[in-house]
């Protein structure tokens, strides 16, 4: 070693200076140097490791493998890894193992060989690796599809997929990297959740969307996406991660309780759910409201017990507790059921229990046993109800028979006028040949729309007249400009005024909206306006009045015109029904029971005042915001 200490300061002095750990050793495998580092590594202090044998720092079971292979180094003294950057074993103060890199070097001094070794702990790095295994692993097994893009590149490409993703779509990992993944989309991508996913891509937002992706055969399948963006230490998003789950099933089922649910809404059964601790009801199917008169909005604030007359509430618990108890499954009893109209009838009740969570729900289905209760009643009065029926049935034959008459009068009339005009102004248009005469054929021309419009607006009465009553009309409830429908409206009655006739427009209407039926609401006013010009006189006037407060709208149509005889008003908005002052003016006698029937069944209601020779003034009332869900 005194050959060597006469350097060892200057060795001291450059060692502590580097980073890593360094040795050297003699000939003999003496420690014959060691620097801070070096010696923290192996837990040993600098004068407890100084002079000992290399083999002090080497595991037992290595110590004579290596002590040969270094004798042979120093032989060759030549400069080389002799660990050639493999993981080897050191061996701390308290014999625990861990793993190093050992590079060896020789040198010579006095002519006396060295070995210098620096020595570098991989436990650090083992443990990284490790974890990045685990990692890696974990991102194989998961069962969602998994994609890594490039966010630093143009077009995201793709730079990593999981064995999941490679399954779910059948693409293999070479056809899909450094691509965008927008091939999943084959071209749809006119969908919402498409572009709101590129939309966050393009802020750097995280996002999680349902979109239609098609597999590498065509195959169309639901994904749930999530894309997660991955930022560096300076904030600076450097990859998205995006995770695919396919939720075709699940689709497909929600799609399948759509379908049920439209089911049992649109049964004309009587089918209620109740909540089994507050009673009220959560749904309602379309036959409940039906034969009980209450719209679901009305029947959710009410309980089962509402309806249920002579059970109190106490006595219909009593009732449920099998059902709680799970002692039966089905609960059937016989009771009187109450409409909206207090009118009563006798029911069979079926009650059974559902779960949603951890709320317990009954479901009733409610039958109407009315004619099994009065069969036998039914069977006594038969005789005397069939002569009675007869003797109506003749009345009610007459009248038919009167109905008939008056109907076909009425739109024979109705129709011979429009066909007549429109068959004497085609017969004029063919006369007219020459290009001066333009002004005639248009004429004519119009006059055969006109007819064809009026034509074509009586036909249209009589088939809104039968979805009425077939109960198949369809209210669309929203937000529109009421000067909107009022200006179209006016506009419109304005090409049939009379000569000197003229329509007084509303006032404050401007920039007001409303929540309504548009197409009701302009055909109300359409009707009552048209028929103001009808029945009053040329060089008078007529007003169009909306008044509004905080819940509902009113439309005031009043004219000058011949009014409605007062006995013939009770029945004026019968169907067909027409007052005998106006039996030679043009008219079905449809319009006002369409409009009635309409607004009713809105919420609203229509009324009117009329002296004969004076005038009339018909008002509609309608919600303001609406009171029946759209259909």
């Amino acid at each position: 070693m005194h050959v060597f200490d006469k350097n060892i300061n200057i060795f001291h002095l450059l060692s502590e200076t580097v980073s890593e750990g360094i040795l050297v050793v003699n000939q003999e495998q003496l420690i014959v140097s060691i620097n801070k580092k070096a010696a923290r590594l192996f837990d040993f202090s600098h004068d407890e490791l100084l002079g000992k044998p290399l083999s002090e720092i080497i595991p037992d079971k290595y110590k004579n493998v290596h002590k040969e292979h270094l004798k042979k180094y120093y032989k060759r003294t030549k400069k080389d890894s002799m660990a050639g950057g493999r993981c080897v074993q050191g061996r701390k103060k308290s014999g625990e193992e861990f793993p190093l890199t050992v590079k060896f070097n020789p040198f010579t001094i006095y002519e006396r060989t060295y070995v210098l070794a620096l020595v570098y702990d991989l436990s650090e790095r083992k443990e990284v690796e490790e974890n990045l295994n685990v990692k890696s692993e974990a991102l194989e097994a998961t069962q969602n599809g998994i994609i890594i893009s490039d966010a630093l590149k143009e077009d995201n490409p793709i730079i990593y997929v999981n064995r999941a993703f490679k399954k779910l779509t059948g693409y293999s990992e070479s056809e899909v990297l450094n691509k965008n993944c927008r091939f999943l989309q084959k071209g749809d991508n006119d969908q919402r959740g498409v572009q709101i996913m590129h939309k966050a891509v393009a802020a750097g937002k995280r996002c999680e969307v349902r979109v239609r992706n098609y597999k590498k055969d065509g195959t169309l399948f639901w994904n749930e996406v999530s894309i997660n963006p991955i930022r560096n230490k300076e904030g600076k998003i450097t990859h998205f991660v995006g995770i695919q789950n396919n939720i075709t099933n699940r689709v497909k089922a929600e799609e399948e309780i759509r379908h049920f649910l439209k089911i049992f809404d649109e049964s004309l059964n009587e089918i209620y759910v109740f909540d089994v601790v507050t009673l009220r009801f959560t749904h309602v199917n379309y036959g409940g409201q039906k034969n009980t008169g209450y719209t679901i909005r009305e029947i959710k604030k009410l309980t089962i017990t509402d309806l249920i007359t002579g059970i109190t509430e106490d006595r219909f618990r009593e009732i449920l507790d099998p059902l709680q108890l799970s002692s039966k499954k089905k609960i059937t009893f016989e009771t009187q059921f109450s409409r909206k109209d207090g009118t009563t009838y006798p029911a069979e009740i079926h009650l059974q229990s559902s779960s949603l969570g951890n709320k317990i729900l009954i479901v009733a289905i409610v039958l109407d046993i009315s004619e099994r209760k009065n069969y036998t009643q039914k069977l006594e009065k038969t005789v005397t109800l069939r002569t009675k029926e007869l003797k109506e049935a003749l009345v009610k034959e007459k009248e038919l028979n009167n109905l008939k008459t008056k109907f076909l009068s009425m739109v024979s009339h109705e129709f011979k006028t429009p066909l007549s005009t429109i068959l004497t102004s085609a017969t004029l248009v063919g006369k007219y040949t020459s290009t001066e005469q333009q002004d005639m054929r248009d004429k004519h021309l119009k006059s055969i729309k006109t007819g064809v419009h009026h034509l074509t607006g009586i036909l249209n009465d009589f088939l809104s007249i039968e979805r009425l009553e077939k109960g198949k009309e369809v209210y669309r409830l929203n937000d529109f400009s009421l000067s909107k429908v009022v200006n179209e409206v006016i506009y419109n009655a304005n090409m049939l005024l009379k000569t000197g006739q003229k329509i007084n427009y509303p006032l404050n209407i401007e920039d007001l909206t409303i929540h309504q039926d548009e197409k009701i609401i302009s055909l109300a006013l359409t009707n009552l306006l048209h028929n103001a010009i009808k029945y009053s006189p040329e060089e008078s006037e007529i007003d169009l009045q909306i008044d509004i407060n905080k819940k509902d709208i009113r439309f005031h149509v009043i004219d000058k015109g011949i009014g409605i005889p007062k006995e013939d008003q009770k029945h004026i908005f019968n169907l067909y029904f027409r007052a005998d002052n106006v039996l030679l003016t043009q008219g079905t006698g449809i319009g006002l029971n369409i409009v009635k029937s309409h607004v009713e069944n809105l919420g609203g209601n229509i009324s009117f005042k009329s002296v004969e020779n004076k005038g009339s003034k018909f008002t509609v009332e309608l919600p303001l915001h609406g009171n029946r869900e759209e259909v």
